[in-house]
Protein backbone atom coordinates (compact mmCIF):
# COMPACT_ATOMS: atom_id res chain seq x y z
CA UNK A 1 0.00 0.00 0.00
CA UNK A 2 1.25 3.63 -0.85
CA UNK A 3 -0.26 6.97 0.55
CA UNK A 4 0.90 9.83 -1.29
CA UNK A 5 -0.53 13.25 0.29
CA UNK A 6 -0.19 15.51 -2.83
CA UNK A 7 -1.25 19.42 -3.68
CA UNK A 8 -2.65 18.20 -7.03
CA UNK A 9 -5.07 18.37 -9.95
CA UNK A 10 -7.28 14.96 -11.25
CA UNK A 11 -8.41 14.72 -14.97
CA UNK A 12 -10.32 11.64 -15.68
CA UNK A 13 -10.58 11.18 -19.89
CA UNK A 14 -12.93 8.04 -21.36
CA UNK A 15 -16.69 7.51 -21.28
CA UNK A 16 -17.01 11.22 -20.36
CA UNK A 17 -14.93 13.70 -18.19
CA UNK A 18 -14.31 14.67 -14.91
CA UNK A 19 -11.78 17.50 -13.71
CA UNK A 20 -10.43 18.05 -10.09
CA UNK A 21 -9.29 21.64 -9.77
CA UNK A 22 -5.95 21.84 -7.92
CA UNK A 23 -6.12 21.28 -3.98
CA UNK A 24 -4.49 18.67 -1.06
CA UNK A 25 -5.78 14.95 -1.59
CA UNK A 26 -4.80 11.34 -0.80
CA UNK A 27 -3.42 9.37 -3.42
CA UNK A 28 -3.64 5.36 -3.01
CA UNK A 29 -1.80 3.39 -4.78
CA UNK A 30 -2.61 -0.40 -3.67
CA UNK A 31 -0.47 -3.67 -4.74
CA UNK A 32 -3.64 -5.07 -7.29
CA UNK A 33 -2.39 -1.85 -9.36
CA UNK A 34 -5.70 0.33 -8.38
CA UNK A 35 -5.19 3.51 -8.07
CA UNK A 36 -7.33 5.66 -5.63
CA UNK A 37 -7.99 9.05 -4.81
CA UNK A 38 -9.89 10.74 -1.67
CA UNK A 39 -10.10 13.91 0.10
CA UNK A 40 -10.62 14.45 3.67
CA UNK A 41 -14.21 14.47 3.15
CA UNK A 42 -17.13 11.90 1.23
CA UNK A 43 -16.30 9.30 4.13
CA UNK A 44 -15.13 5.98 2.64
CA UNK A 45 -16.17 6.70 -1.27
CA UNK A 46 -12.64 8.28 -3.26
CA UNK A 47 -13.71 11.68 -5.44
CA UNK A 48 -12.03 9.12 -8.55
CA UNK A 49 -9.91 6.24 -9.05
CA UNK A 50 -9.08 3.72 -11.47
CA UNK A 51 -9.77 -0.29 -11.00
CA UNK A 52 -7.39 -2.99 -12.30
CA UNK A 53 -6.09 -4.04 -14.33
CA UNK A 54 -4.89 -0.56 -14.75
CA UNK A 55 -1.02 0.46 -15.30
CA UNK A 56 0.56 3.70 -13.31
CA UNK A 57 2.91 5.72 -15.53
CA UNK A 58 5.26 8.06 -13.06
CA UNK A 59 6.88 11.12 -14.86
CA UNK A 60 8.05 14.09 -13.50
CA UNK A 61 5.13 16.00 -12.04
CA UNK A 62 2.83 13.88 -13.48
CA UNK A 63 0.75 10.27 -13.20
CA UNK A 64 -1.06 8.86 -15.88
CA UNK A 65 -2.87 5.71 -14.82
CA UNK A 66 -4.44 3.75 -18.10
CA UNK A 67 -6.85 0.66 -18.23
CA UNK A 68 -6.94 -1.63 -21.14
CA UNK A 69 -10.24 0.43 -22.45
CA UNK A 70 -8.06 3.66 -22.96
CA UNK A 71 -9.92 5.83 -19.99
CA UNK A 72 -7.11 7.66 -18.41
CA UNK A 73 -6.72 9.40 -14.89
CA UNK A 74 -4.01 12.58 -15.07
CA UNK A 75 -2.95 13.85 -11.71
CA UNK A 76 -1.09 16.63 -12.02
CA UNK A 77 1.62 16.94 -8.82
CA UNK A 78 2.18 20.59 -7.73
CA UNK A 79 3.67 18.96 -4.23
CA UNK A 80 4.18 15.87 -2.02
CA UNK A 81 3.46 17.25 1.34
CA UNK A 82 3.83 12.99 2.19
CA UNK A 83 4.62 9.54 0.70
CA UNK A 84 4.73 6.17 2.87
CA UNK A 85 4.90 2.62 1.50
CA UNK A 86 4.26 -0.40 3.49
CA UNK A 87 3.61 -3.78 3.00
CA UNK A 88 -0.06 -4.67 4.76
CA UNK A 89 0.22 -8.66 3.83
CA UNK A 90 -2.53 -11.31 2.42
CA UNK A 91 -5.84 -10.06 3.80
CA UNK A 92 -7.79 -13.04 5.71
CA UNK A 93 -11.02 -11.28 3.84
CA UNK A 94 -14.32 -10.45 5.50
CA UNK A 95 -16.01 -12.70 8.47
CA UNK A 96 -19.69 -12.04 7.67
CA UNK A 97 -22.57 -11.95 10.22
CA UNK A 98 -23.57 -15.57 11.07
CA UNK A 99 -27.26 -14.75 9.88
CA UNK A 100 -26.15 -12.94 7.10
CA UNK A 101 -23.48 -15.95 5.62
CA UNK A 102 -26.54 -17.95 6.16
CA UNK A 103 -28.60 -16.11 4.43
CA UNK A 104 -26.26 -16.29 1.43
CA UNK A 105 -26.11 -20.12 1.92
CA UNK A 106 -29.57 -20.07 1.57
CA UNK A 107 -30.64 -17.91 -1.27
CA UNK A 108 -28.01 -19.91 -3.16
CA UNK A 109 -29.66 -22.97 -2.39
CA UNK A 110 -32.99 -21.53 -3.18
CA UNK A 111 -31.66 -19.52 -6.17
CA UNK A 112 -35.50 -19.13 -7.79
CA UNK A 113 -36.40 -17.05 -4.76
CA UNK A 114 -35.05 -14.27 -6.81
CA UNK A 115 -37.03 -15.47 -9.95
CA UNK A 116 -38.25 -18.43 -12.12
CA UNK A 117 -36.17 -19.89 -14.41
CA UNK A 118 -33.23 -18.47 -12.24
CA UNK A 119 -29.98 -20.61 -12.03
CA UNK A 120 -26.57 -19.78 -9.60
CA UNK A 121 -23.44 -19.41 -11.51
CA UNK A 122 -21.11 -19.11 -8.39
CA UNK A 123 -20.66 -17.97 -4.67
CA UNK A 124 -18.40 -15.50 -4.00
CA UNK A 125 -17.40 -14.19 -7.50
CA UNK A 126 -14.21 -12.48 -7.57
CA UNK A 127 -13.44 -9.26 -8.42
CA UNK A 128 -10.88 -6.89 -8.46
CA UNK A 129 -11.96 -5.49 -5.01
CA UNK A 130 -13.78 -8.31 -3.50
CA UNK A 131 -16.35 -10.92 -3.76
CA UNK A 132 -19.98 -10.68 -5.14
CA UNK A 133 -21.82 -12.77 -2.63
CA UNK A 134 -24.06 -14.32 -5.71
CA UNK A 135 -23.46 -14.04 -9.15
CA UNK A 136 -26.51 -15.73 -11.11
CA UNK A 137 -28.20 -15.89 -14.28
CA UNK A 138 -31.79 -14.95 -14.99
CA UNK A 139 -34.52 -16.54 -16.92
CA UNK A 140 -33.31 -14.97 -20.33
CA UNK A 141 -29.20 -15.71 -19.49
CA UNK A 142 -28.79 -12.70 -18.46
CA UNK A 143 -25.79 -12.06 -15.60
CA UNK A 144 -27.18 -10.93 -11.90
CA UNK A 145 -24.99 -9.87 -9.36
CA UNK A 146 -26.80 -9.81 -5.62
CA UNK A 147 -25.45 -8.76 -2.91
CA UNK A 148 -26.55 -10.13 0.78
CA UNK A 149 -27.36 -8.14 3.82
CA UNK A 150 -29.08 -9.24 7.08
CA UNK A 151 -30.01 -4.91 7.32
CA UNK A 152 -30.08 -3.23 4.01
CA UNK A 153 -28.40 -0.05 4.30
CA UNK A 154 -26.85 3.18 1.84
CA UNK A 155 -23.14 1.30 2.21
CA UNK A 156 -24.27 -2.13 0.66
CA UNK A 157 -26.18 -0.43 -2.05
CA UNK A 158 -22.77 1.76 -2.93
CA UNK A 159 -20.96 -1.37 -2.16
CA UNK A 160 -23.44 -2.96 -5.09
CA UNK A 161 -22.70 -0.35 -7.74
CA UNK A 162 -18.90 -0.70 -7.69
CA UNK A 163 -19.56 -4.66 -8.11
CA UNK A 164 -21.34 -3.33 -10.87
CA UNK A 165 -18.84 -0.62 -12.76
CA UNK A 166 -16.59 -3.28 -12.25
CA UNK A 167 -18.06 -6.27 -13.68
CA UNK A 168 -19.95 -4.55 -16.63
CA UNK A 169 -16.14 -3.37 -18.02
CA UNK A 170 -16.09 -7.52 -18.90
CA UNK A 171 -17.61 -8.54 -22.54
CA UNK A 172 -17.89 -11.52 -21.48
CA UNK A 173 -20.42 -10.93 -18.35
CA UNK A 174 -22.28 -7.54 -19.32
CA UNK A 175 -25.15 -6.78 -19.19
CA UNK A 176 -25.04 -7.30 -15.54
CA UNK A 177 -27.75 -5.82 -13.50
CA UNK A 178 -27.89 -5.90 -9.47
CA UNK A 179 -30.31 -7.27 -6.96
CA UNK A 180 -30.09 -5.48 -3.31
CA UNK A 181 -31.47 -8.88 -0.75
CA UNK A 182 -31.91 -7.95 2.66
CA UNK A 183 -33.97 -8.92 5.58
CA UNK A 184 -34.59 -5.33 5.89
CA UNK A 185 -34.01 -2.35 3.51
CA UNK A 186 -33.54 1.00 4.89
CA UNK A 187 -36.18 3.89 2.67
CA UNK A 188 -33.12 5.60 1.88
CA UNK A 189 -30.77 2.68 0.76
CA UNK A 190 -33.91 1.00 -1.96
CA UNK A 191 -34.55 4.69 -2.95
CA UNK A 192 -30.73 4.68 -3.83
CA UNK A 193 -31.15 1.47 -5.47
CA UNK A 194 -33.99 1.47 -7.50
CA UNK A 195 -32.68 5.48 -8.76
CA UNK A 196 -29.46 3.44 -9.98
CA UNK A 197 -31.66 0.64 -11.55
CA UNK A 198 -30.82 -2.20 -8.83
CA UNK A 199 -33.77 -4.28 -8.14
CA UNK A 200 -34.52 -4.62 -4.02
CA UNK A 201 -35.73 -7.81 -2.59
CA UNK A 202 -37.29 -8.31 1.24
CA UNK A 203 -35.78 -11.76 2.15
CA UNK A 204 -37.64 -14.33 4.67
CA UNK A 205 -35.16 -15.78 6.82
CA UNK A 206 -37.61 -17.93 7.86
CA UNK A 207 -39.64 -19.00 4.98
CA UNK A 208 -35.87 -19.73 3.68
CA UNK A 209 -35.04 -22.25 5.95
CA UNK A 210 -38.18 -24.23 5.71
CA UNK A 211 -39.62 -22.95 9.53
CA UNK A 212 -42.12 -20.80 8.25
CA UNK A 213 -45.28 -22.38 8.74
CA UNK A 214 -48.29 -20.86 7.41
CA UNK A 215 -50.53 -24.09 9.66
CA UNK A 216 -49.30 -21.95 13.08
CA UNK A 217 -50.84 -18.25 11.47
CA UNK A 218 -54.23 -16.69 12.85
CA UNK A 219 -53.94 -14.56 9.28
Amino acid sequence: MRLVIARCQVDYAGRLTAHLPMAERLLMVKSDGSVLVHSDGGSYKPLNWMSPPCWLTEEPGTWTVENKAGEKLIITIEQIVHEHTRDLGVDPGLIKDGVEAHLQELLAEHVTTLGEGWTLVRREFPTAIGPVDLMCRDSTGGSVAVEIKRRGEIDGVEQLTRYLELLNRDPLLAPVRGVFAAQQIKPQARTLAEDRGIRCLTLDYDALRGTDSAEFRLF
